[in-house]
């Protein structure tokens, strides 16, 4: 073995011996290769909005939408997202991990509590070589349902979708993918139930449902389109579903459907997409009543230069079949409460938001955002005279200044 000249000189006056040396070196060196193989990124997400006529609401009020992570008139720090990556080699037995931290309003939840808000995923990769591979996510992993991501730069638009807050976000437990060939594959996983709501409200990472045996279950199949497919290969069809027991409904289940398209156009300029996701709430409240809420939304991109982009997205809310429940902050179920409060039960609502976006910086997005939101009741406001509120509206106008850096 070689050793540099201060080992030499050092072992020559007897302050350490060639063999702790070669043991310390050996151990060095498996900590490189280990760390060579592992990758630092993440983002800090900050943004400015301006939304007329809710500056002066008073708290207890809804002055803004119910999507998730909808703000008020101001500056803010969304998130800061940290993850260190050792993926999977090609070879039948590989394995890895992911750990994401993340940080700042856009991670914590909203009733307070888990401190185990800030980790946003922490998982093993397994492979094992069965058929084409399996290969598996045991830990906390993000929801295999749903258009938009928890992480913002990959989300066409800065706010999110009402789709985005009716879905779970993330789960603990376990999920295997196999390939079955190019243009399929498969997920199915198990997790616990209790906190299958997501970073929005979590419950704490390791937690469970009443009855330990009672467990979430999802499932995904995913079809692309080959190359024979011409100007359209690449398109994807995904379909996927969700079911749990929910402490929060008592003896109740939430189920959650998802399907969802990717379509590239003969102009690689523009692409289009399409959601729709369906809530269902078991025997809400007990007495064999069930409350549902559906979103479909489309969505369109523009992108006439590598820098510049034009996003597009339009949806529609149907919580007709949806009852008028109290909801208390301190369950998962303040999650849902989000879009299922009695601002929109029974009733519909739509949005549309047009975002610019532009490379100006190195590894910055920077995005300029309008957003129209409409429901078919008075619903955005307050109506409290004793504290000064804003009158009730059907109409919210939001424009906000988003910019991310990436690393």
């Amino acid at each position: 073995m070689k050793f540099n000249k201060w080992t030499v000189g050092l072992a020559a006056i007897g302050v350490v011996s060639l063999a702790s040396a070669a043991r310390a070196d050996e151990k060095m060196s498996q900590v490189q290769t280990a760390l060579s193989n592992t990758t630092l990124s993440g983002y800090v997400d900050v943004a400015a909005t301006w939304r007329p006529g809710t500056d002066s609401g008073p708290a207890g009020g809804p002055n803004i939408p119910a999507y998730s992570f909808a703000k008020n008139d101001g500056f803010s720090l969304n998130a800061v997202d940290i993850a260190l990556d050792k993926p999977m080699d090609e070879s039948p037995w590989a394995s890895g991990y992911h750990v994401e931290l993340m940080f700042g309003p856009d991670a914590t939840p909203a009733s307070g509590g888990s401190t185990t808000a800030n980790i946003r995923q922490a998982y093993i990769s397994l492979r094992t070589p069965v058929g084409n591979g399996i290969d598996w996510k045991v830990g906390v992993f993000d929801t295999i349902i749903g258009y938009e991501s928890t992480s913002s730069p990959l989300d066409p638009n800065y706010t999110r979708s009402y789709g985005y807050s009716i879905e779970p976000t993330t789960h603990t437990g376990v999920l295997a993918t196999y390939k079955v060939a190019d243009v399929l594959s498969m997920s199915a996983g198990v997790a616990n139930s209790a906190n299958n709501v997501g970073i929005f409200s979590p419950a704490p990472v390791n937690g469970t449902s009443t009855f330990e045996s009672q467990k979430t279950y999802l499932g995904s199949i995913v079809l692309t389109a080959p190359d024979s497919f011409g100007p359209m290969k690449g398109a994807t069809l995904t379909f996927g579903a969700i079911n749990s027991v929910d402490s929060s409904i008592a003896g109740g289940t939430r189920s959650s459907y998802y399907a969802g398209l990717t379509l590239p156009t003969p102009s690689s300029k523009v692409k289009f997409g399409a959601a729709f996701d369906y809530l269902n709430l078991n025997n809400n409240g007990g007495g064999n009543h069930d409350d549902s809420i559906w979103v479909a939304g489309l969505y369109a991109t523009i992108q006439p230069t590598d820098k510049l982009s034009f996003n597009f997205r339009g949806e529609i809310v149907d919580a007709t079949q949806l009852g008028i429940k109290t909801y208390t902050v301190d369950t998962v179920e303040y999650h849902y409460s989000q879009v299922l409060n009695t601002a929109y039960a029974g009733h519909y609502a739509d949005e549309v938001t047009a975002t610019v976006q532009y490379q100006l910086w190195a590894n910055v997005l920077s995005r300029v955002e309008f957003r129209w939101d409409h429901v078919d009741k008075n619903a955005f406001g307050y109506n409290s005279t004793a504290g000064g509120g804003l009158p009730m509206k059907e109409n919210d106008f939001m424009l906000a200044l988003n910019l991310i850096y990436q690393f």
